[in-house]
C-alpha cells in the first residue's frame, strides 16, 4: 500500500476570522470537495458543504434537518480555498472559524443496470489516493447496493437523508453492519443494521442499505460520505478507555491534524480536534458535530497529538472511561515514516 507523503494534498483545516460580509478563504492547498464548517465563538450549527450537491446546498450534522438552500454562505469553491457571504454560521461577525476541507474532485455516474455495479444509480466525487468519496442517490424502499467509488472497501459511511428530516446514520467498521450510530445524537451504538445496511459490510465497490428511510425510502434523496483506510493518511478504529488522566495510548502510525470520537457503549458526543486550533499539546479546544454549541476549552477532552499516534490526557467519561469503548476518525498531519523512509 503507498504512503500518502503529503497528507495536506487531500485533507487541511483552516481557520480564520469571519467579517459578516464577503471574504476568501486561501490557504487550503487545493480546491476542496467537502467542507465542514462550524463557528467557533457562538451557539450556530455546524455547516457541511460539497460539489456534488452544490455550493448553495447545505446540510447540519448537529442536527436531523432536510437540505437547506442559502446563497450567502459558500458563494463559491476555489483552486485553494473558498468564498463565503455573510452568513454567521461560516462568517459570523468577529468570530473565530474553522473549516476542515477534504479533496475527491473525479466526478462520476453509475448505471447500476449497465455497469453490474450496485443495484440502486448513483453519482458522486471520488478521490481513490486519500480514499474518499461523496456519493448522492434515489432511494427505491428495497435492500440495495450502491457504488461508492473506491478501490477498498470504507471503513466509515455518514449518510444523510436530504429531502426529508431524518438522522445522520453512520456505518462504522469496528461497530459493524449488525449496528448504527448517529451523527447527529449522543445516543450510545444501536443495532438496527438490518434495516440500516441489510446487515452487509461494505465491498470493494458497494455498499448496502436496507429498508430504512433514513437511507432508502422510495423517492427519497441521499447524499453520504465515505471513507477507506489509507497508509500514513488516515485511520478508523477503536480504543477502551482506562478511566486515568494518563490515558489510553492510540498507535495510527502517523501524527494526527485531525481527531473525532465518540463512545458508543454509552451516551456521548462526537468530539472534534485538530492541529490548527491548538499548534502544541496539550490539544483541548473541541467543537461536539452533534451539537451547535461554541468552542469548550476546559480541558475535558484532553488529547496529545504524537508522531505516532495520539494519547488521552483526560479521565472524563466522555472519551476515557475505566472500560468505556470508544470510535475514532484521524487524518494525518504527517505520516511517522514517508514513501523515502524519512
Amino acid at each position: 500500500m503507498a504512503i500518502i507523503d503529503k497528507p495536506s494534498d487531500y485533507f487541511n483545516t483552516v481557520i480564520y476570522t469571519g467579517n459578516a460580509g464577503t471574504q476568501s478563504i486561501t490557504g487550503v492547498g487545493f480546491s476542496p470537495d467537502f467542507i465542514w464548517g462550524k463557528n467557533r465563538s457562538s451557539v450556530t450549527h455546524h455547516a457541511l458543504v460539497d460539489t456534488v450537491r452544490g455550493n448553495t446546498k447545505y446540510v447540519k450534522s448537529s442536527t436531523n434537518a432536510a437540505e437547506a438552500t442559502i446563497t450567502n454562505m459558500v458563494t463559491a469553491f476555489g483552486s485553494d480555498g473558498f468564498s463565503l457571504g455573510a452568513d454567521s454560521d461560516m462568517n459570523g461577525s468577529s468570530a473565530n472559524q474553522v473549516a476542515w476541507n477534504w479533496k475527491a474532485g473525479t466526478s462520476f455516474t453509475n448505471d447500476a443496470s449497465a455497469t453490474g455495479i450496485g443495484t440502486i444509480d448513483s453519482t458522486g466525487s471520488v478521490n481513490t489516493t486519500s480514499g474518499f468519496s461523496i456519493v448522492s442517490w434515489t432511494g427505491t424502499g428495497s435492500n440495495g447496493t450502491i457504488k461508492h467509488g473506491l478501490s477498498t472497501a470504507p471503513k466509515w459511511v455518514i449518510c444523510k437523508r436530504i429531502d426529508a428530516d431524518d438522522g445522520w446514520w453512520t456505518y462504522i467498521n469496528s461497530i459493524g453492519a449488525g449496528g448504527e450510530i448517529i451523527l447527529n445524537s449522543t445516543s450510545a451504538q444501536g443495532s438496527n443494521g438490518g434495516v440500516l445496511w441489510n446487515s452487509t459490510n461494505p465491498t470493494s465497490s458497494v455498499f448496502s442499505v436496507g429498508t430504512n428511510g433514513g437511507v432508502n425510502a422510495s423517492s427519497g434523496t441521499y447524499i453520504a460520505y465515505c471513507f477507506a483506510e489509507k497508509q500514513g493518511y488516515s485511520k478508523f478504529g477503536s480504543y477502551t478507555g482506562n478511566g486515568n488522566a494518563d490515558g489510553t495510548f492510540v498507535y495510527l502510525g502517523f501524527k494526527p491534524a485531525f481527531l473525532m470520537r465518540k463512545r458508543t457503549d454509552s451516551t456521548g458526543r462526537w468530539v472534534m480536534e485538530d492541529n490548527k486550533r491548538d499548534t502544541y499539546n496539550v490539544v483541548e479546544k473541541a467543537v461536539a458535530a452533534n451539537i451547535n454549541n461554541a468552542e469548550g476549552t476546559g480541558g475535558y477532552w484532553d488529547v496529545d497529538f504524537t508522531a505516532q499516534g495520539f494519547k488521552v490526557r483526560n479521565n472524563d467519561v466522555e472519551i476515557n472511561a475505566s472500560g468505556g469503548s470508544y470510535i475514532y476518525m484521524a487524518f494525518a498531519e504527517n505520516p511517522f515514516v514517508t514513501s523515502t523512509g524519512v
